[in-house]
């Protein structure tokens, strides 16, 4: 049998009702706070790295706007657990759910879904082999990479430098967007 004949008989033989009716998609995101902007929000700002040097310590700056990378299992949002949202360390963008997050082993914050709307990607080439980087869309700051590893529903892994996030806990205002 053929792998053809194999997914057609399957499916022809009530394959799909087995799938469970709890199973969840990215549309079942619950989110803690309003991730809605005003779309102008999502425009580029125009400010060079040098502006936004004066707003973050050396370190974020350098993750955000020198695509470094800080050390595994180095940033205390590796382990956070509680529920909240996490946005972009410089411009304060909502990015992620606590919803979405998981612990993927690597060191690094983990989410099986972002806000896709509010991140930029960039084919990365620094390790020999391609990777996907995505960055603010509003700023421009490098957050990670997104990977194919990761969990259901969406089977990706948007890997994310801790200090390259601000988390906000559940019952407490986001903070206005800045720049």
């Amino acid at each position: 049998m053929n792998r053809r004949s194999f997914v057609s008989s399957m499916m022809a033989g009530g394959f799909l009702l087995m799938i469970p009716a709890g199973f969840a998609s990215a549309r079942d995101i619950k989110y803690y706070h309003d991730f809605s902007v005003p779309d102008d929000a999502l425009k580029p700002l125009e400010r060079d790295a040098s502006w936004w040097h004066e707003h973050l310590d050396d370190d974020a700056w350098g993750i955000l706007f020198q695509e470094e990378t800080e050390p595994a299992h180095s940033s205390p949002l590796d382990k956070q657990s509680r529920n909240g949202s996490y946005v972009c360390a410089a411009c304060y963008l909502p990015l992620f759910s606590s919803d979405t997050k998981y612990d993927s082993g690597t060191g690094w914050p983990s989410f099986w879904a972002a806000h896709e709307a509010h991140m930029g990607t960039k084919t990365d080439y620094k390790m020999f082999w391609p990777r996907t980087e995505y960055h603010c869309i509003r700023c421009g700051g490098h957050q990670g990479h997104v990977f194919d590893d990761g969990p259901d529903p969406t089977g990706k892994r948007w890997c994310n430098n801790g200090l390259a996030l601000k988390f906000i806990p559940e019952g407490e205002d986001l903070p206005g967007l800045r720049g």
